[in-house]
């Protein structure tokens, strides 16, 4: 960026940022001593390099971890910047954290670096984190299975930062950020936690007729069922790709890297024609009662059509018959993807037929329970989504800012 001036400011501040090398600014130490082996539920808090993986918090300020202290420990004294020395991919070690409270263990693989009194510890983790330098960062992580990050990869490392004032500035803004995203991460993963629940309660066990957990107006045993008696099981296909009459239609056509952990799908993101729908096996699917089911490798993926479609023939899509519901249905896509799998599992291919999944045995209720009880996962997955989608626009924005308020 010209003349090293951000696109976004904080009013007040219009001095152009300095460029010093990291090694200038700051001290580095290693990490040492400890794997997970040495985790227990008691002793001192400590931090491994995998913490920087699961959580992508910008501050450690709190740590659930702990570990017996080892002779040469070394402890944080609050402000520490660390970052993984290795790991997986180039991207995910290029990140850095900063460990807010002292007495804490820094434990193996943590490149850990003390910034001097010109440079905020959050306003470099966000650099290190974030933007060109991330890149920078990026490319200096060399290995094979495995990549690495040393101490002296950092150190040459060309920091771009303004007044400490307006690091300052920067650094509370994007922890309120990392504060709003971790609020909705917790209730979304509170919500997974309580259909995980819901689901392992309101269904019979094996072996047993009733479930745990049932609305009260409902009483007497569930039914066996095969799935094939519950509903028609449907193949789709695919129109010669060499024809253009065939495809940019107006038919949704489903392939299964479509189908991701929405209820429901609207529509899809290749069309074919009438043409190409009568020149191949693929069929017409009725909105609101098909059940899209992936029979392939990633066998069980599911989604509920809110408009009609055909599929390709990595679907044995599950079409609900007039006197059963579908978002009950819908509802046991857990079970019955584990059943799936199981039968899968015994092919020479990881794939399931229509004939076999029509055998499928499960139990189900009459069709007023069955409404309750699609009714409420329905409004559970609802919510779900709602969560999952203001968590992804809080990072969306948070990286768009970040792209502006960094050079």
């Amino acid at each position: 960026m010209a003349d090293n001036v951000p696109k976004i400011r904080f009013p007040g501040f219009t001095e152009p940022w300095e460029q010093r090398k990291l090694g200038e600014m700051a001290s580095f130490a290693k990490g040492n001593g400890y794997t997970k082996a040495d985790l227990s539920t008691e002793g001192k808090p400590i931090i491994l390099y995998g913490r920087l993986y699961t959580d992508y918090e910008t501050v450690f300020s709190s740590i659930d971890t702990r570990s017996g202290q080892k002779p040469g420990s070394l402890l944080s004294k609050g402000g520490e910047v660390v970052v993984p020395a290795s790991g997986e991919t180039a991207d995910e070690i290029a990140r850095a954290s900063v460990v807010m409270p002292d007495g804490i263990i820094l434990g193996g693989d943590l490149n850990v670096i003390t910034p001097n009194q010109a440079i905020n510890p959050v306003f470099l983790a966000i650099e290190l984190s974030s933007g060109n330098l991330h890149k920078v960062l990026a490319s200096k992580a060399q290995g094979k299975s495995v990549v690495h990050l040393h101490n002296s990869d950092l150190q040459t490392l060309d920091v771009v930062f303004p007044s400490l004032d307006e690091q300052s500035q920067i650094g509370l803004c994007f922890e309120e950020f990392d504060a709003l995203i971790t609020l909705h991460q917790r209730k979304l993963d509170d919500l997974k936690k309580l259909k995980s629940g819901l689901l392992q309660k309101m269904f019979p066990k094996a072996g047993e007729t009733v479930p745990e957990v049932r609305f009260p107006e409902f009483t007497g045993d569930w039914e066996q069922r095969k799935l094939g008696e519950l509903a028609e099981i449907v193949s789709g296909g695919t129109p010669a790709t060499s024809n253009p009459e065939y495809w940019d239609g107006t038919i949704n056509w489903y392939t299964p890297a479509e189908i991701s952990e929405a209820r429901y799908v609207y529509g899809s993101q290749k069309k074919i024609t009438e043409v190409g729908l009568n020149n191949s096996s693929a069929k017409i699917l009725p909105k609101d009662r098909t059940i899209l089911f992936t029979s392939r490798a990633g066998i069980g993926k599911t989604a509920i059509l809110k408009n009609d479609a055909s599929t390709n023939q990595g679907f044995q899509s599950i079409v609900v018959k007039n006197n059963i519901d579908p978002e009950f249905v819908y509802s046991m896509s857990t079970q019955i993807k584990e059943k799936a799998e199981r039968v899968a599992a015994g092919s020479t291919f990881s794939e399931i037929s229509g004939k076999q999944l029509g055998k499928i045995i499960l139990m189900i209720p009459g069709i007023k329970e069955q409404q309750r009880i699609g009714e409420l996962f329905s409004i559970i997955d609802n919510l779900i989504t709602l969560h999952q989608r203001k968590l992804d626009d809080l990072k969306k924005l948070k990286q768009g800012l970040l792209q502006q308020m960094l050079v």
